[in-house]
């Protein structure tokens, strides 16, 4: 082999390498130009889906003829709060408040004398009275289904009315007051059980809600 001949060899064996490197380059190239055509539209992810369309002017969305809206109203929200050992609860709704004393708390077995634990008590919802600026309170006693019915009638309205004497001490003579004795009616929990009829054993005073 001559020296003029070996460059040219070598180009020859260059070739073949230089055409597979251009080869490569081109496919990079493509890859990277190829548009994305199944990419996401803006702001959706993978999971989520557009909003549905709603036409405002189909048919089935109007009213029938002649047909008119319900008048507007509040709905009365109930909120009661209770004691862990459920002697005291509060209920709270649009229009008033209502504070609920287990016997127990107030007064001795089959007693209308309130105890000194009582006092304190019935001072919280005196305060509570002041703060709604109520005038119109009432006092209504209940007790459970144990005796007979004449005597319970007889010892819830006694308890009602030591509750009331002592909220007027605290509230003076510009407050009236409703009371009611109603024995074993109107049961707030089983009277099968001592539980429950520890519940129904109470002494009830509400109010409206100040503005």
């Amino acid at each position: 082999m001559t020296a003029t001949q070996m460059p040219r060899m070598c180009r020859a064996r260059r070739a073949p390498r230089t055409a597979v490197t251009a080869a490569v380059a081109l496919l990079l190239t493509a890859a990277l130009t190829v548009p994305a055509a199944h990419a996401d539209p803006p702001g959706l992810t993978e999971d989520s889906t557009p909003p549905v369309h709603i036409d405002p002017n189909d048919p089935d969305l109007r009213m029938v003829q002649g047909a008119k809206l319900a008048p507007s109203k509040v709905l009365n929200i109930k909120s009661i709060v209770e004691t862990d050992d459920g002697s005291e609860r509060r209920q709270d709704t649009n229009d008033n408040v209502t504070f609920a004393l287990q016997a127990e708390v107030l007064f001795g077995k089959d007693s209308a004398k309130l105890t000194p634990d009582a006092l304190s008590r019935i001072g919280t919802i005196a305060a509570e009275i002041k703060k709604q600026h109520a005038t119109s309170l009432r006092v209504f006693g209940f007790t459970d289904n144990l005796g007979s019915a004449a005597h319970g009638l007889t010892l819830s309205r006694q308890r009602a009315n030591a509750v009331q004497q002592e909220l007027a001490k605290d509230l003076g003579s510009s407050v009236g007051f409703q009371i009611r004795g109603y024995g074993e009616q109107y049961p707030i929990a089983d009277n099968s059980t001592e539980e429950g009829r520890k519940k129904n054993r109470r002494v009830e005073v509400s109010f409206p809600r100040g503005s």
